[in-house]
């Protein structure tokens, strides 16, 4: 089911946010409460106070989100942008050293 609202420009949606610390783990995820495609350019503003845990915890938050679409312009941008960072990654040089 989409979310309702998803066509326009600027909407506020409920999101879970998953957070890890651990030495196998560190990250945060952000889930949208619906299907909601995220495009380039878009972006996600979770609102709520900034999250702290512990080393070693795990947490789950349900907070507000307020998603704005990139409009034409500011996807061809990031698109562009995203080829030529990805472009860096392939100029990666593995030998190991001068031969002299």
């Amino acid at each position: 089911m989409a979310y309702a609202n998803a066509s326009l420009r600027r909407f506020d949606i409920p999101c879970r946010i998953s957070v890890e610390q651990s030495e196998e783990h560190f990250h945060a995820h952000v889930e949208l409460a619906e299907e909601v495609a995220i495009r380039p350019g878009d972006k996600v503003r979770v609102h709520g106070a900034p999250i702290q845990i512990a080393f070693g915890e795990t947490a789950q938050y349900d907070r507000m989100a307020t998603v704005t679409r990139a409009g034409p312009i500011g996807q061809a941008i990031t698109r562009i942008a995203a080829y030529f960072d990805l472009r860096e990654l392939y100029e990666v040089s593995f030998n190991p050293g001068r031969i002299k």
